[in-house]
C-alpha cells in the first residue's frame, strides 16, 4: 500500500505569503493615518478637559496650536476646529478626509471625525 503525502504545496505557500505581504504593506500605509487621528483626538480631549467651562474660542485655538506644535499634529489646524458649548460644557470637534495611495492608481479615502461630546466616529 502506498501512503498518500499530505501537506501544502509550494504554490499555495507562495500565494499565502503574497497575500500576507500585501496585507502588511497595506497596514503600514494606513496605520500612520490612524495614529495622526488618535493624536489629534487626544489633543482636543485634553484641551476640553483643561479649558473646561471658562475657555474662550481664541484660548482653545491657541491651546490647540501649542499642543499641535509639540505633538506634530498636521492633519488639522486650529482654524478647522469647531468649538461650541453644549449644556455649559466645551465641545471641540473636527472632521477631515485623508487619501492614502496604495499602489498604482488605487487609493484609499478615509473620513475622520472626532468630538469631545462623546460622539466620535471614523468611517
Amino acid at each position: 500500500m502506498r501512503n498518500k503525502q499530505r501537506g501544502v504545496s509550494f504554490p499555495v505557500i507562495f500565494l499565502i505569503g503574497v497575500v500576507l505581504a500585501l496585507a502588511a504593506v497595506g497596514a503600514m500605509k494606513v496605520l500612520p493615518a490612524y495614529m495622526d487621528y488618535a493624536t489629534a483626538r487626544k489633543a482636543i480631549i485634553a484641551i476640553a478637559a483643561s479649558e473646561g467651562r471658562a475657555g474662550s474660542v481664541s484660548e482653545v485655538r491657541k491651546a490647540f496650536e501649542r499642543r499641535a506644535t509639540v505633538d506634530n499634529i498636521t492633519v488639522v489646524n486650529a482654524g478647522e476646529l469647531d468649538i461650541s458649548k453644549e449644556g455649559g460644557d466645551l465641545v471641540i470637534s473636527f472632521e477631515y478626509a485623508q487619501k492614502i495611495p496604495l499602489f498604482a492608481n488605487v487609493s484609499l479615502l478615509i473620513d475622520f471625525s472626532a468630538s469631545t461630546s462623546g460622539k466620535s466616529d471614523t468611517e
